[in-house]
Parts: structure tokens; sequence; C-alpha cells
């Protein structure tokens, strides 16, 4: 097998023995530790992964009921759930009855795993569910996951974990006191090419990095995504964040201060409440830099990492698949992979092991810090320390 790089080689690994090798290794961590000890691909050996899968998958799945039946929901995470080894769509929690019928006839879930908002307290009483992820509008975020978690379930928050510092704070709080696990949904921790760029930078590879340019846009939201109460912002809270964590994990560091300048409103009855598009750039130790983009009104997906003696790129980036990657020595070889089904089987893993999950709520916190430096760089125009 050759070493020159953690993935290179297409077919080397299956997906059930890179799950297994992200459980041994504990890929992500509050402060990204754990990379390295990573050294080659020989440790662990692809034999001890598969063994550790195997027993693994003999253990019985964990149930998981997605709150909030959206687009996600239904066109990643859903699908995702059929592909996993260590968990299954056991529940469904939605405001929407019409579409309760699909959902139910598409993953054979019971009538009795079916709840809606009014009753969804009453989850605690159902064994079926170990899991409740939590995919709705960012201001829900806080109060269902602090409800899943004291109706004694493990709980999976999509990001940004909320709209608030205060709000992880009570999450996070919520999820120690019930003695439960408390993860972001943060899939491109387990995303081949975004963990190349962590390896990247993080072992220096060719040298210490110098600056991050990261870049995510798309051109046109809508619903309450343009909603400041429901999003607790624009395309800052929804696709710029991903710049803001590709910077954190490529670095391994964290920033120290932050300047951001709005955009330009080209349609400002439509961004009446949030902003359209955004630029900020983050400070790190030593001099680093990361400048960033984010936008409602234009398409990008970008990560490019500049270091002493080369550099890495990742275009897209940040996509549910067809993410593409080179550096100054060449194309990156990494298999594509199912990242939502690899985030949940992790943390089911986790489950079982009794171990951290790589992605847990103080990294969404970090985020949620983070984005609010730079809403207040934005509206003060000054520099602001995190």
């Amino acid at each position: 097998m050759e070493q020159k790089g953690f993935f290179s080689g297409k077919g080397v690994y299956t997906r059930r023995q890179f799950v297994g090798q992200l459980s041994l290794m504990g890929i992500g961590g509050v402060a990204f530790a754990g990379l390295s000890s990573i050294g080659g691909c020989t440790s662990p050996s692809n034999q001890q992964a598969e063994q550790r899968t195997d027993q693994q998958q003999a253990q019985q799945k964990l149930g998981i009921a997605l709150v909030g039946l959206g687009q996600y929901s239904e066109g990643q995470l859903g699908p995702a759930l059929k592909d996993t080894d260590h968990c299954y769509l056991a529940g469904i929690v939605t405001g929407t009855p019409a579409k309760i019928d699909k959902w139910r006839r598409g993953y054979d879930i019971p009538e009795g795993n079916v709840y809606n908002y009014e009753n969804f307290d009453t989850i605690a009483d159902n064994p079926d569910i170990d899991i409740v992820y939590v995919v709705l509008p960012n201001a829900m975020h806080a109060e269902y996951t602090i409800r899943a978690l004291q109706a004694g379930k493990h709980v999976i928050c999509e990001k940004p974990m909320a709209v608030t510092v205060e709000d992880c704070d009570r999450m996070i709080a919520a999820a120690k006191e019930a003695g439960k696990l408390l993860s972001i949904g943060y899939r491109l921790h387990f995303e081949p090419h975004n963990i190349e760029m962590m390896r990247f930078g993080q072992e220096k590879r060719m040298g210490a990095i110098m600056h991050i340019m990261a870049e995510n846009g798309m051109n046109g939201t809508e619903g309450w995504r343009l909603d400041k109460a429901l999003a607790g912002g624009g395309p800052l809270m929804d696709v710029g964040i991903y710049c803001v964590q590709a910077a954190r994990y490529t670095t391994g560091m964290e920033p120290i201060a932050v300047t951001a300048e709005e955009g330009t409103k080209t349609d400002p009855e439509t961004f009446k409440e949030v902003e359209e598009s955004l630029t900020w750039q983050m400070e790190f130790p030593g001099g680093v830099t990361a400048l960033c983009k984010t936008s409602y009104s234009e398409s990008m997906n970008l990560l490019r990492a500049e270091a002493e003696h080369g550099w890495a790129k990742l275009e897209p980036a940040y996509p549910y698949s067809g993410i593409q990657g080179e550096t100054s020595e060449g194309e990156m070889d990494c298999e594509g992979v199912n990242q939502q089904a690899l985030q949940m089987d992790d943390f089911a893993i986790a489950i079982k092991e009794n171990r951290p999950t790589p992605v847990p709520g103080e990294m969404g916190r970090q985020d949620v810090k983070i984005l609010q430096a730079i809403y207040k760089a934005m509206e003060t125009g000054q520099r602001v320390e995190v």
C-alpha cells in the first residue's frame, strides 16, 4: 500500500473500514487533537479496522429520530440512514401531517414512533429511539436539543449549534446533566479531502501555514433563512460557518481577532433582515490569516491553504459530494464517501464505546462565538477580539 497519503489510491478503504479508522483515531476533537498521532496509513492496520467494525456491527443498531423533515432530512439524512451500519431511522418528529405517510412507507417507521412538536417530550418513553437529530431552524436548536437531552436521548444538532453563545452553554450543560452525548452535524470532519486539509496544515506537510482563503456562497435562498429571528443572521450562519470551520481545522488553531465588512445589498427587500454577503478576515497566532467570503447571491466553494513550501486547495470544498482537491505536488487521490452516513455511524459508535464524539458541543460553541464576533466587527467596523 502506498504511503504518501492517508487516502492515496482509489478504493484503498471501504466505507466500513474508513469509519472504523475514524473511530479508532478520534479525528477532530475539541482542539482538533489526534491528527498528529495518525502517522502513516499503517496505524491502525486495515485488518484491525475491519475486525473492530465487524465486532461493532454485531451489536444492535441505535435508533435515530429526525426532528424536522425539511430538505436536508429528506434529501441527505434520511437516505444516508439506509447506508449506515450502526444506526437506523427509527422515528420522525414533524409538524406537517401530510409528510407522515411518505416517511413511514419509505423507512418502515411504526406509527408509535411518529411525533409532533406538542407530544415531543413523550419520546422519553420510547426505547426504540436512542438518538435525536435536531434539523430545525437555527433559533429552535437550543430548545429541542435541551428537551431531547432531558428526555434521556443522545443528540446530534445541526450547525450552527445555536444563535447565541448563551444558548450553546445551556445545551452543553443539559448534556452533562443528562449524562448524554451532544454532537454537532459537522459532516466534513468525516470527508477524506477535508481530512487531508487537516493533515496538510496541522502536520505542516509543506511547512507552516501562512494564509487561508475560504469562500462559500450560493445564488439564492428563501424561507426561514431570510428571517433573522429564526436564522440568527444571513449566509454567515448558513454557509459561511463552513469557512470558519475550515480555517480552524486546517490551521489547528483558534482565531484571536476578526474584522468584517458587509457587502452591498443588490436586493434590499429580500435581504431587509439579514446580510446578503459578507467578507471577513480572521487573525490566528503567529501572524497566520484567513480571508473569507460568503454570500446568498454568488456561488463560490473554495478552501485554499498557503504554506511555507507549497499549497493545498479544495474546489469545491464543502458540498455533499463531488469534492475535488489538489496540492502543489499533485492531485488529491481521495475516494468519495457518504459524509452523513459516516458522521452518524461515528456518533453511534461513540455511544456504544462510551467515548467522546470528535465533533462535540464545545466545537459548535466556539464557532458561534466566532460568528458573533464577526457580526460585531461587521456592525461596528472595528477589529474585534475573539
